[in-house]
């Protein structure tokens, strides 16, 4: 196996279920912000498979830069997400990190051959994000991406607090 399978991490994702009132907790209490706000669903994302289904789902997200690390916040806005399986089953909290590879395709291959599940994968513009069922490993998911040369994060939605960079 090539070592490291992951080489950093990307960013944190915690799933709420209010993300208005999340983003308020954290810039207010905390100071961690602004925020880039998205609603995502089949309008916005493409080849949506959850446990290896096409099945739609839709989330708003909101994402900040913390010491080099995007910080997520992702709240379900139906059931047919593993967020929404989360939420129901755990609660707010920890849903997973993702890490950085070095060749999306062959990470993909050693997850398959050690028994690795995509959980949840779609496609945002031009970058893939897939699930990974490390829970029993890791103790959370894995998510990894897989972005075109030249990839732009989209505009948000919006921005919280209102007027500020993003």
């Amino acid at each position: 196996m090539d070592k490291p399978l992951f080489q950093r991490i990307l960013q944190v994702g915690v799933v709420v279920s209010n993300l208005e009132a999340s983003m308020q907790q954290y810039t207010n209490k905390y100071g961690i912000g602004p925020w880039a706000i998205y609603e995502l669903g089949p309008d916005q994302l493409q080849k949506m498979i959850v446990h290896n289904q096409l099945q739609p789902y839709r989330m708003r997200i909101a994402l900040t830069d913390l010491g080099g690390v995007e910080l997520e916040l992702i709240q379900p806005l139906d059931d047919g997400s593993i967020h929404a399986e989360f939420l129901r089953e755990h609660g707010e909290g920890l849903h997973h990190l993702a890490f950085a590879v070095k060749d999306y395709d062959r990470t993909m291959e050693l997850a398959k051959n050690q028994g690795l599940q995509v959980l949840q994968s779609g496609t945002w513009v031009d970058e893939t994000f897939t699930y990974l069922s490390t829970q029993e490993d890791l103790g959370l998911i894995a998510e990894i991406y897989k972005r075109q040369p030249g990839y732009i994060e989209p505009k948000p939605d919006r921005v919280y607090p209102e007027g500020a960079d993003s």
